[in-house]
């Protein structure tokens, strides 16, 4: 058990040395060395794909479901502009619009 240990916490001392440089070079001029704004790695754009557009797709047609269940509701508040943006066009241009790979707040930097 003696020996686990030691090789555990070797192994952990050395990944954690080995990291030190990285994140001394990404602490220089304040931008993350494994990620460029201009142009998402390819793992960015695969995840994006397969994973958050699908959930924005289908956050996009459960909002649109809630919006006009509740539209009778927001009628008589007098905030139906505010409800659909909320609810319905923000998933939707995050889902169609915002460039693959890229957060909403890279795509408005890009801008």
């Amino acid at each position: 058990m003696n020996l686990f240990r030691s090789t555990a916490a070797a192994l952990a001392l050395t990944t954690a040395a080995m990291a030190l440089p990285l994140q001394a070079w990404a602490g220089q001029d304040g931008t993350d060395p494994m990620y460029n704004v201009e142009a998402p790695r390819a793992f960015s754009m695969v995840g994006d794909l397969v994973v958050a557009r699908p959930l924005l797709i289908g956050a996009t047609l459960v909002g649109t479901a809630a919006f006009l269940v509740s539209l009778p509701f927001t009628a008589l508040g007098g905030n139906v502009g505010e409800a659909a943006d909320a609810l319905v066009v923000e998933p939707g241009r995050e889902a169609f619009v915002r460039c693959l790979g890229c957060s909403s707040t890279q795509q408005q930097q890009m801008r």
